[in-house]
């Protein structure tokens, strides 16, 4: 297990991210905000699905994903159809605009990276690329009960797990 003061400053580098987040951010099309691209993202990803998934995956209210499927649904990107199962729900799934969009974000996306990047090795990119992919798995969804333990402040500072006694 690493130290504590490894966490802490793991911490800061990650809240340093957000630059990374503006810089990819900037290079997304005027008409497709970054929930747009997340619906999109989620949808080539997992396939379709029901509103009420796709609202559980991007860890947003259910109301902020309708805007955002509303938005890639005028613009052609996503279809909405009826489910089925329940005619109460849609299914939504990608159309060909949507991937020839998410198609041009990759290539603009690989692009600005291989410029920012280009004086890092194979290796190095290679092992950032893996360490993210651990990060992420290792926090799941979002919904990760290790996450859920409460945690109380000790005399130095240091978080620690309140112990639950039965």
């Amino acid at each position: 297990m690493a130290a504590q003061s490894q966490y802490a400053e793991l911490a800061r580098q990650l809240s340093a991210v957000s630059a990374v987040k503006r810089s990819l951010a900037r290079i997304l099309p005027a008409d497709c905000p970054g929930g747009s691209a997340a619906v999109l993202t989620l949808l080539e990803r997992h396939g379709e699905m029901r509103m009420s998934r796709l609202s559980e995956l991007l860890a947003v209210d259910m109301s902020v994903t309708s805007r955002h499927v509303a938005h890639a649904a005028q613009r052609g990107w996503l279809e909405r159809s009826p489910d089925p199962a329940d005619k109460r729900s849609r299914i939504l799934r990608l159309t060909p605009a949507g991937q020839d969009l998410l198609d041009e974000l990759a290539r603009r996306t690989t692009e600005m990276f291989a410029r920012t990047l280009d004086d890092w090795t194979d290796d190095e990119v290679g092992q950032l690329s893996a360490l993210l992919e651990r990060l992420c798995r290792d926090f799941g969804d979002g919904r990760d009960r290790r996450l859920d333990v409460p945690y109380a402040r000790t005399p130095m500072r240091r978080e620690t797990p309140v112990q639950h006694h039965t």
